[in-house]
């Protein structure tokens, strides 16, 4: 079902899905997924880079064009525009993405400069920004990018002045406003994405909404009982649950560190 949004690989469908139709549309764009997270656990499992970076091809030329053009002409929005297209594009060879087009740690300092491109454009403050550049920049804000939420919302809300109906993009957007303390944009934006859904699933969308506003983080917490008494925690990297312990008046008296498996 097209909006079950639930598992990373659902939702990176769903974004391949809407991608593929821009681009039959004509947006003349290197496609990529945004795997907009809906759901539990992993949630925004955000934009993930599909586009390819041109087939093994570089843009090193174009990059030095363009990032010499911006020193010499700081207010010539064309140039940072480009220079941000083109840094994108080199970010979808090797070494920046793996294989499975997974973000490499190289591939994310490159993003970096693909972002400071992305401020300089946005900071000549151009009266209507570049919504196909801002649909690359999902890829760069999201999770599997540099996983900046506020700056993931900035670029959706662009992406999404020209696509009004866009409804796993309202969800996307949702997700990363809660995820950024935005509770305001969240709301409107569940509430669209709710009423752009197929009838069928709008309790079920309306509800994984809920739940990623209630806990954006996406972290399960745990509950675990030691010697007659409950406690209750989140996992660490090691595999514990530094847990308080629940009493019925709110107030935690002590604590616990108890293994648990994913």
């Amino acid at each position: 079902m097209l909006f079950d949004l639930r598992g990373r690989g659902r939702r990176r469908t769903v974004r391949v899905i809407y991608t593929g139709l821009a681009l039959l549309m004509g947006v003349g764009l290197v496609g990529f997924g945004i795997g907009g997270g809906f759901g539990g656990g992993g949630l925004l499992s955000s934009i993930n880079k599909e586009g390819e970076g041109g087939g093994g091809s570089g843009y090193a030329k174009q990059i030095a064009k363009y990032r010499k053009l911006t020193k010499e002409q700081p207010s010539n929005a064309s140039a940072w525009e480009n220079l941000a297209k083109n840094l994108y594009h080199e970010a979808g060879n090797e070494p920046y993405v793996t294989s499975t087009g997974a973000v490499t740690s190289k591939g994310k300092e490159l993003f970096k400069q693909v972002a400071v491109a992305w401020s300089g454009y946005m900071a000549l403050n151009p009266p209507k920004p570049n919504s196909e550049l801002a649909q690359l920049m999902e890829g760069v804000y999201g999770e599997e990018g540099l996983n900046e939420p506020a700056k993931e919302v900035e670029v959706l809300q662009i992406v999404l002045a020209n696509r009004p109906t866009y409804a796993a993009g309202y969800g996307a957007l949702a997700q990363y406003a809660y995820k950024a303390h935005n509770t305001r944009v969240g709301d409107l934006a569940a509430a669209k994405a709710v009423s752009l859904a197929p009838a069928a699933d709008r309790t079920r969308v309306k509800d994984e909404l809920a739940e990623v506003k209630a806990n954006p983080s996406g972290e399960k917490t745990y509950t675990t009982t030691t010697n007659g008494k409950t406690y209750t925690g989140k996992l660490n990297s090691k595999g514990e649950v530094n847990a308080t312990e629940s009493k019925g008046t709110g107030k935690s008296t002590g604590s616990s560190s108890t293994s648990t498996k994913k």
